[in-house]
């Protein structure tokens, strides 16, 4: 018998699905699909091939070539992300989306910054005004 209350419930998702907090199924493997569950194999991928052949994986040369070299690659793909969403090429924007997240996997990868960091932040900055966030921020 369960003795302690559970957190009060809030909405999520457009569906209106409610969660309490008593069982997070996204900590729970088969449950956890979609973006996040993507996104992470892909980090655990990007992580295997750092330090691994860079004639034989295109990861291994970014990480050969250093962090600036990865932070230009990142660069240009933000660019090209813009262009197609300007030129309103939908087919175009998925895919230069897809090579941005890639390339900030990999810059985040040479920063040593985890992916479940940047998760975190977001989900501390859920709820929170844009304005209001980007007004607490120290200068």
């Amino acid at each position: 018998m369960r003795t302690t209350p559970l957190p009060p419930a809030k909405r999520i998702g457009r569906r209106g699905l409610f969660f309490c907090g008593a069982i997070d199924l996204t900590r729970v493997p088969r449950f956890k699909r979609g973006m996040t569950a993507t996104l992470e194999k892909l980090e655990a991928t990007i992580a295997s091939r750092r330090g691994g052949d860079s004639s034989a994986s295109y990861v291994a040369s970014l990480f050969l070539r250093g962090l600036p070299k990865i932070a230009q690659k990142l660069g240009e793909e933000a660019t090209e992300t813009v262009i197609a969403a300007m030129m309103g090429d939908r087919a175009a924007v998925k895919a230069e989306a897809a090579d941005l997240l890639f390339h900030l996997l990999i810059l985040l990868a040479a920063a040593d910054v985890p992916l479940a960091d940047v998760m975190a932040e977001l989900e501390r900055r859920e709820g929170t005004s844009g304005l209001a966030e980007k007004a607490a921020r120290p200068q």
